[in-house]
């Protein structure tokens, strides 16, 4: 085997040299520039309180009730490996982001029959382990699936053109403070 791959670098070794005409590569030299490389650090912390202030400029903007909470939904999105503009997105699509909440529940989960939450916080918390796929009860709807998918079996049933409104609420959310 050693012999094989003694003979194999010997063919290759002059292959690319030879491939590259002398002249060509002398025109090249001298448009050669060095740009100077800055590197700029950017922390988690500061990823996540950008796509905090991203949620809640969109809920100020608006005069959404959820304004505020823009960091616990990065979080949450970030602990169930979720999208983090779609729960945000969902409590627009079905409470204008909280102004027609069901108690303390801006994402109508449950048809609004759960109004057990103490806290927005607490829906949020509820509704991205749900989402994430967390809950053993609500898992084979949402485990493993695409974006898409946990709209489709979050309300897509119902509503067809659910999962695109929502898909689209969630590109504002990101744009609309760019």
């Amino acid at each position: 085997m050693i012999k094989n791959i003694y003979k194999v670098s010997q063919i290759l070794a002059f292959v690319p040299f030879m491939a590259i005409p002398s002249i060509s590569l002398a025109s090249h030299i001298g448009s050669l520039k060095t740009a100077s490389v800055t590197t700029e650090q950017v922390s988690v912390e500061d990823l996540r309180q950008e796509k905090a202030d991203a949620i809640d400029s969109y809920f100020k903007d608006r005069s959404m009730p959820l304004k505020g909470t823009g960091m616990t939904f990065v979080l949450v999105a970030e602990k169930y490996g979720l999208d983090w503009r779609l729960l945000p997105a969902i409590a627009v699509r079905e409470s204008s982001g909280g102004k027609n909440a069901c108690g303390n529940n801006p994402f109508g989960w449950g048809s609004c029959k759960l109004h057990n939450f103490g806290s927005f916080e607490q829906a949020i918390e509820s509704l991205g382990k749900n989402l994430g796929g967390a809950n053993p009860k609500t898992a084979r709807y949402y485990a493993g699936k695409s974006t898409a998918e946990k709209l489709y079996h979050y309300n897509g049933t119902v509503l067809a053109t659910y999962p695109d409104e929502v898909t689209e609420i969630m590109k504002l959310i990101e744009t609309d403070n760019s």
